[in-house]
Formats: structure tokens, C-alpha cells, sequence
């Protein structure tokens, strides 16, 4: 037996089966394994958010990039806006500056989430701060889909000072590491662009891997969570 079956028949009742047709045929996630880095569909992606609750706020809108073959495939970006019933204008609109008509006109929650993985495929996730990236997904596609969360996610805000630690970037946010890198964005806070400069960043950073030895996802997720363990440990030593 299926052990998430309960979370598809919790959704089916709001799906049409053309949609569930559509998440029975979506492509399985990319296993960190040694697939080369150089060989493997990476996904960079961004989301922005109602709000920064991650159990209780809703994804507004959805940005992506594909890494394919060592460059970035500008044909191939994705970008949506969510419808949202009763969307509350918060403080966040300062920061995603996504105007509650855009949000009245976007395209329905499961459809942009289904074309959204559609578009992602077979793919290891890239984000800046993927942590709270991958938990509003995981929760949106649970709640919108009926659908588990299995691809992996690498952070990108993690592999830049792992493979750089000679950089001197502040705080370390995406603005600061764009600086570092002397690349410009004009249109950050977008979820394009915001995936855009996360991409471009990677990239730098996937050619710096290889040049340090890490060739594979496997040794890029083993690298990482050594990273970890020798910055837990210095913070526990402080």
C-alpha cells in the first residue's frame, strides 16, 4: 500500500483528471548519485511569498532556471503567478512587489505547480537558502497536488562559501555574492531574476567544484554535509 495514497485522495476531490493525469505522469526526482555535475539537469529556482510562515503562508509566484551541459539554457526559464482567494496585502509586498491584481489574474495553484514540475523534469533543485524554498514547496504540493516532495534541493547560499571561504561577502546573502562575483542584476526580488542570479552564481561555483575535485552529485552532497559538520562544530567551539 501506498504509505502517501491519503494524500492524493485528500486532493483528487479538488483535481479534474486531466490534472491528475498530469501528476501520475510527472518524471521522478534526480538521485544524488553519480550522475556528473557537468551531465545533470539542475534546476535553479526561487519562490516568493505572503509572508515568511512556513505553515501557514502561500506561494505567490514561481521562478526558474535550467543548468544543462555546464551553461545556463536561457530558452528554457519558467515563470508564474498564483492565483490566491482572499489574498491579503501584507509588508511583504515591499519585498516581492507583486500587485493583488496580478495575484487576482494568475493561473490556478495546481496548474502552475504542475507546469512547474513539468518544466523541472528529472532535476536536482539549486536555491539560495533552499531550506525554506523546499519546505513552501513540499507544503504547496502536498496541499495543492496531493503530491510528495522527493527532489533534492543543494544550496546554493552553502556551496559558495564551502568552496570559497577565502571570500569576504558580508552577510552572505545573494545580493552580496553577486558583488563578490561582479555580476549584475537590476530586477532582484523577482522570482526570474532572484533564479536567474541564483543560476549564475552556480555556475561560477559548479566550475570552481570541478576544479576542486568534486565531479558528481554525490561528491558535491558528501562534500556539503562535511561543510556542515566543521561549521557546527566551530560554533559549538565558540
Amino acid at each position: 500500500m501506498n504509505p502517501f495514497a491519503w494524500l492524493s485522495r485528500k486532493s483528487d476531490a479538488q483535481l479534474t483528471e486531466a490534472q491528475q493525469a498530469r501528476r501520475e505522469r510527472l518524471p521522478p526526482p534526480q538521485a544524488l548519485d553519480d550522475t556528473l555535475l557537468h551531465a545533470s539537469r539542475l534546476v535553479a529556482m526561487d519562490l516568493e511569498t505572503s509572508g515568511l510562515d512556513t505553515r501557514r503562508d502561500k506561494v505567490l509566484s514561481i521562478g526558474a532556471v535550467v543548468i544543462e551541459a555546464g551553461a545556463i539554457d536561457m530558452g528554457s526559464q519558467y515563470e508564474s503567478t498564483l492565483y490566491r482567494e482572499n489574498h491579503k496585502v501584507t509588508e511583504s509586498i515591499l519585498i516581492h512587489g507583486i500587485a493583488p491584481s496580478e495575484i487576482a489574474e494568475g493561473m490556478g495553484a495546481a496548474d502552475a505547480l504542475l507546469d512547474f514540475m513539468e518544466f523541472s523534469g528529472q532535476c536536482v533543485f539549486l536555491a539560495f537558502h533552499a531550506g525554506f524554498d523546499q519546505r513552501m514547496l513540499r507544503r504547496g504540493l502536498r496541499e495543492d497536488l496531493g503530491l510528495r516532495l522527493q527532489h533534492p534541493f543543494i544550496d546554493v547560499a552553502e556551496m559558495a562559501p564551502m568552496l570559497c571561504p577565502e571570500a569576504e561577502v558580508g552577510r552572505g546573502g545573494l545580493d552580496d555574492w553577486q558583488t563578490h562575483f561582479r555580476l549584475n542584476n537590476s530586477q532582484r526580488h523577482n522570482a526570474a531574476a532572484d533564479a536567474l542570479a541564483t543560476a549564475e552564481i552556480a555556475l561560477i561555483l559548479l566550475s570552481k567544484a570541478r576544479r576542486q575535485g568534486i565531479t558528481d552529485l554525490a561528491a558535491l552532497e558528501s562534500r556539503l554535509g562535511h561543510w556542515r559538520k566543521l561549521k557546527r562544530a566551530r560554533q559549538a567551539g565558540i
